[in-house]
């Protein structure tokens, strides 16, 4: 048999088996990655309860009941109980001077919230998200690493289109993280605590100690760390990838990337790329084919023939 050419359908095939083989593998950066996402969970769970403590302190739930109460009987006047999932913490230390001295930051529970302390949401906190749940955006056949593939790059179409994939199945709008359904709400309610006062959370700042405020301070660095340990471990992968692009851009022919793969310690069926095409329907097999074919058709039905084709499928159903 002669020799088969690589063609550009067939190099992006060896190149996706074996990126996702790359992705599958048992790598310490992988490691570190999981690692930090069951660390996020235990984190939240502490920050949250500490911040319910905090926040009860602020507002007792029993002077929350008696607003509510008062809201009941005299409506839209005394609707001033509300709830959130973001807040200003701050302690207060004596400074050098003998001065009372704040130390004041933005708390986000929300899944998007920011990593920063910023009171905006911001590409971190997408980043956080998109770490948080790859697998379950990697299962609906999205893009979960786009952000960390595109670090350090200006912004693109395609980054964008993946980027807004990625929010609209998770539930938060492109840009409005206030607009929130499926995942997003799911998630950001977990983590809704009552407040008084209907203003901005900015001119509520609610204190707590030095302690606490360092609690906080932990979990929000946790979210950091599973953002960078999904860099990392993409980063790897991109490297590895860089290189398998450039060989099989090399290689002429098909026998030349399965020995690669085989090297790698990746099994590849050469016949079955060979019979499949982009698809994955395996048009060299002749009743495959002939079905295929067949299908794109416009053929004529007599009244009879439809009659008997809605019986076979009532039949089957």
């Amino acid at each position: 048999m002669s020799k088969i050419r690589l063609n550009t359908e067939l190099r992006n095939k060896m190149f996706n088996k074996i990126k996702n083989v790359f992705e599958n593998e048992n790598t310490q950066e992988k490691e570190a990655y999981l690692q930090a996402r069951e660390n996020v969970d235990t984190m939240y769970s502490r920050a949250f309860n500490l911040a319910r403590d905090v926040v009860e302190r602020a507002y007792p739930p029993e002077d929350v009941e008696v607003l509510r109460h008062f809201k009941q009987k005299y409506g839209s006047p005394c609707d001033v109980v509300a709830k959130d999932k973001c807040f200003y913490f701050a302690h207060t230390e004596v400074n050098d001077e003998n001065e009372d001295e704040e130390t004041k930051s933005h708390f986000d529970f929300g899944l998007y919230g920011n990593l920063n302390g910023n009171e905006y949401g911001n590409d971190e906190g997408r980043k956080f998200a998109y770490a948080y749940y790859r697998d379950e955006l990697k299962a609906n056949g999205l893009n979960a690493d786009i952000l960390a593939e595109q670090e350090g790059k200006q912004d693109n179409p395609f980054k964008t289109k993946h980027q807004e994939a990625n929010d609209k199945f998770l539930g938060c709008r492109s840009g409005y993280y206030d607009d929130q359904s499926g995942i997003t709400k799911s998630f950001n309610d977990q983590y809704q605590l009552d407040v008084i006062g209907t203003s901005h959370c900015r001119s509520r700042t609610i204190a707590c100690t030095k302690i606490e405020y360092e609690h906080f301070e932990q979990w929000r660095v946790a979210k950091g760390n599973l953002v960078s340990a999904h860099q990392t471990w993409i980063d790897s992968i991109q490297k590895q990838c860089e290189q398998l692009k450039i060989g099989l851009k090399a290689y002429r022919y098909l026998s030349e990337a399965v020995e690669l793969a085989t090297e790698l310690g990746i099994q590849v069926d050469e016949a079955e790329l060979i019979r499949t095409n982009s698809t994955g329907l395996t048009i060299y097999n002749p009743s495959n084919l002939a079905s295929l074919i067949k299908g794109m058709k416009n053929k004529s039905m007599t009244r009879e023939q439809k009659i008997a084709l809605r019986k076979q499928y009532e039949a089957m159903n």
